[in-house]
């Protein structure tokens, strides 16, 4: 929709079905002119918050602040700025100072696509189906995340991507 529409501010979900907000930003920020990507979450751990700033989003809005936030936030970001709910400031400033850094994301935008869509429980022939492939060419690619990850059974994917924030439990 917002390929078709060209709009200048996009709100999204972080736990949109099928592809969640952190790669649909990611798509977006692919386009030649894309527009600015303001996210919707329940999540306020630094992880997600530092992923989303990578990935090109320009508003991290909690849900539980929405109301009051989300006309501030498409203010600020429609006109160039960022805008990141109260809150949100001290996980970034905590995530900065920490020796740690993020780890790096093992996984390619159609291996997060494919590991979304099992973790929703789908079936081989139907993410055939979404991701407009083989029948053949989805189960390689299923076969490829589970050696990469080295996790042979779709409960495990599932835990996988709770834990990295790819689906929501």
């Amino acid at each position: 929709m917002a390929q078709e529409a060209r709009p200048d501010v996009v709100a999204l979900d972080l736990s949109m079905p099928l592809l969640n907000g952190l790669d649909a930003a990611r798509q977006i920020a692919a386009w030649e002119r894309p527009p600015k990507v303001i996210l919707l979450t329940v999540h306020a751990e630094d992880r997600y918050v530092l992923e989303a700033l990578r990935v090109g989003v320009r508003g991290y809005v909690l849900k539980k602040q929405a109301a009051a936030d989300l006309v501030r936030a498409i203010r600020e970001v429609s006109g160039g700025g960022v805008y990141l709910s109260p809150g949100i400031s001290s996980a970034v400033v905590e995530a900065i100072r920490s020796p740690q850094s993020a780890p790096e994301e093992p996984l390619t935008a159609r291996e997060r696509e494919v590991l979304q869509l099992v973790a929703e429980g789908k079936t081989t022939k139907e993410i055939a189906v979404l991701l407009g492939v083989s029948v053949k060419t989805a189960d390689a690619h299923r076969t490829r995340l589970m050696q990469k990850l080295d996790i042979h059974d779709i409960a495990g994917l599932t835990r996988y991507a709770i834990r990295r924030g790819v689906i929501q439990p």
